[in-house]
């Protein structure tokens, strides 16, 4: 499987949370559009003669661009790739861009058949927190409006941990979800990442982090209300009803080769690692003037390699395929790593049984290495220990 990712950087405005690269001068986006065009002819070849079995659109807010500029990309892309009639082509969106108008032209200009929905949370308090453009009625809402323009595959971000939550607004915000019947969550603890405003907030001593234990407790009743209610837990993050994984992340996590147009995105093709830097100056100038300094790479050794299908396969229900690893680093790489695993093992913090792929519930001949429920969160410190 092959995929592609295209980051838009445009924001209106900046959560106080995030660390990713973006920026709020939405003057650019025109010739941001030209630059990703060229870079997208440039890069046909990236992925050989592989079909294009899924296309994603994250950033950065891509909802923030006219329909007729993602037309653009979106034409270029078929134009220059071969893209599978049935491929996963993501979306991700903020609430409140989300209007009748919006969405009807991006159902009949693009074959755009996912939505990924920045929620975050339905407490306005909250949401206030974490400077979000919309408030939780205005999300139910937009996720109203997605139902009626068609779009049957939904995911949302949740975000738990906040300062001074407690169990029961938690527990709130997954029923809400819940209820909802999206098709897909993904909740990540709240993060206090260096060079965000967040941080500088609880350097100051503004706010404080909530208790580990109370972030221990609010994963495991995550785990327990999504799976009683039929979502399957495919990887540490995310939850899916039947057949609605995220196809494309979950290319990543099974080591697929993918390109990566814009600034800030990365490619990856089995061997070696290239990406554009994180500036849209550079960016620009690179792609549109053909100057040098916006784009690096790497080669991967065996050692690296091994090592990133360890951290990005246990953070799955699937775990490291045995069988696969054996085949592509050798017997001795097999049995080192199992070493290294026993002590887990005996704890029952990891376990050996059959590979079950994430797009099915059906077990395989092969044998796999995975987290058991109880170790997923501490899964870093697991996996980090395995590394060679």
């Amino acid at each position: 499987m092959a995929s592609i990712y295209i980051h838009f950087p445009f924001c209106k405005s900046r959560c106080i949370y995030c660390d990713f690269f973006s920026t709020t001068f939405l003057g650019l986006r025109s010739r941001y559009v030209e630059a990703l065009k060229k870079e997208l002819e440039m890069q046909c070849g990236y992925l050989s003669s592989s079909q294009v079995k899924t296309l994603y659109f994250g950033g950065g807010t891509p909802s923030q661009m006219d329909i007729g500029m993602l037309s653009e990309v979106m034409d270029c892309v078929y134009s220059h790739f071969d893209v599978s009639p049935d491929a996963e082509i993501t979306m991700e969106c903020n609430p409140d861009d989300l209007s009748d108008e919006y969405l009807c032209a991006l159902r009949t200009r693009l074959p755009v058949n996912r939505l990924s929905l920045g929620v975050q949370t339905f407490d306005d308090g909250r949401l206030s927190f974490l400077r979000r453009r919309h408030s939780a009625s205005g999300a139910i809402e937009a996720l109203r409006r997605c139902r009626a323009h068609g779009y049957d595959n939904l995911s949302i971000d949740l975000i738990y941990g906040f300062p001074g939550q407690s169990l029961d607004e938690w527990e709130a915000d997954i029923d809400r979800a819940i209820d909802l019947g999206v098709e897909h969550l993904s909740a990540y603890s709240l993060m206090y990442e260096e060079g965000t405003a967040l941080y500088d907030m609880l350097s100051s001593g503004a706010v404080e982090e909530v208790d580990e234990e109370v972030s221990v407790s609010m994963y495991e009743l995550l785990l327990k209300k999504l799976t009683a209610a039929g979502y399957r837990h495919y990887e540490i993050s995310n939850f899916c009803k039947p057949g609605f994984h995220s196809r494309h992340n979950s290319g990543y996590w099974d080591g697929s080769h993918y390109l990566g147009i814009g600034a800030g995105a990365h490619s990856y093709n089995g061997k070696s690692r290239e990406w554009n830097e994180c500036s849209i100056e550079l960016y620009l100038a690179g792609i549109l003037e053909g100057k040098n300094g916006y784009r690096g790479s790497e080669m991967l050794d065996d050692r690296t390699r091994f090592n990133e299908m360890l951290m990005i396969s246990l953070r799955t229900s699937s775990g490291v395929n045995l069988t696969r690893l054996e085949r592509q680093f050798g017997q001795e790489m097999k049995i080192l790593l199992l070493s290294k695993a026993a002590p887990y093992i005996d704890r029952g913090q990891l376990e050996v049984d059959r590979y079950v792929p994430i797009d099915t519930v059906k077990p395989t001949a092969d044998e796999a290495l995975r987290l058991t429920r109880g170790a997923v969160f501490t899964s870093n410190g697991i996996i980090s220990d395995l590394f060679l």
